[in-house]
């Protein structure tokens, strides 16, 4: 059996987190460890994530550690230094996840050929569940790969992003440089990009839930607008920095 590592990032999740915690607390089999890396969050959160540490039972590790550098990859690569595990989960703090995400993870990398894998991602909210942008993020991981990059995609490349719990083995992450800190936005792209010297990407057939505020903010044509919009301009190469100023951060 591979020991998994959770990596979750946070800057201002106090709204979110507590209930991907309690989530994880489900586990069975339980994570190796989880490891909350802060970005320095000026709200409840690292509160939050101290309050729900008492939630795990062993042989589960949980840790909320304070990382001085902000940004996403910055943190995701913080914590990949300090994980133990044999395999590296990156979980974003509105994301939440099936109660065999261990068993999953660990089954999709017991074939040696795949170095990457992520799930299909569901945007829902308390009301509602958003259908059409959800089939419009799983179709992009096979399209913006096909029509942008067609001899890649029949190596295996598959596009993954954030909101799909992207996990793959510490040795590979590391073999390829982990995230690239310099990038704003797709860092889980570029990562996939490197990553398959090592093996093929695969969404496997299981779902998670994710938060649907950016949604509830833009609006659902402005939202899918944006989110193809950004996957056309990253397959052809357009600078990340531009890209972010389509995608801020929203909570």
């Amino acid at each position: 059996m591979l020991s998994v590592s959770i990596i979750i990032p946070t800057l201002n999740e106090s709204t979110c987190l507590e209930r991907t915690l309690r989530r994880l607390t489900l586990l069975d089999p339980p994570a190796k460890e989880v490891l909350v890396v802060d970005g320095g969050s000026e709200d409840e959160t690292v509160v939050t994530a101290k309050r729900n540490l008492e939630l795990f039972s062993p042989p589960a590790e949980v840790k909320v550690i304070s990382c001085t550098r902000r940004g996403r990859s910055i943190q995701m690569n913080y914590g990949a230094s300090l994980a133990t595990g044999e395999i590296l989960c990156f979980l974003h703090a509105d994301t939440w996840v099936p109660d065999d995400l261990v068993s999953v993870i660990e089954s999709t990398l017991a074939d040696t050929t795949i170095a990457c894998g992520g799930f299909i991602s569901l945007m829902a909210g308390s009301r509602k569940t958003y259908w059409g942008i959800s089939l419009i993020n799983y179709l992009k991981t096979y399209c913006f790969p096909l029509l942008f990059k067609p001899h890649l995609f029949f190596r295996g490349l598959r596009l993954l992003v954030g909101d799909q719990v992207m996990f793959c083995r510490r040795s590979d992450f590391w073999d390829c440089g982990g995230f690239n800190e310099v990038l704003p936005i797709m860092e889980d792209g570029d990562l996939c990009l490197r990553l398959l010297s090592k093996g093929r990407i695969r969404m496997v057939n299981r779902i998670v839930y994710t938060s649907d505020r950016r949604v509830a903010h833009w609006g659902v044509l402005k939202a899918i607008a944006i989110y193809v919009y950004i996957g056309i301009l990253w397959g052809i190469g357009v600078d990340t920095k531009y890209l972010k100023r389509f995608y801020q951060d929203i909570r």
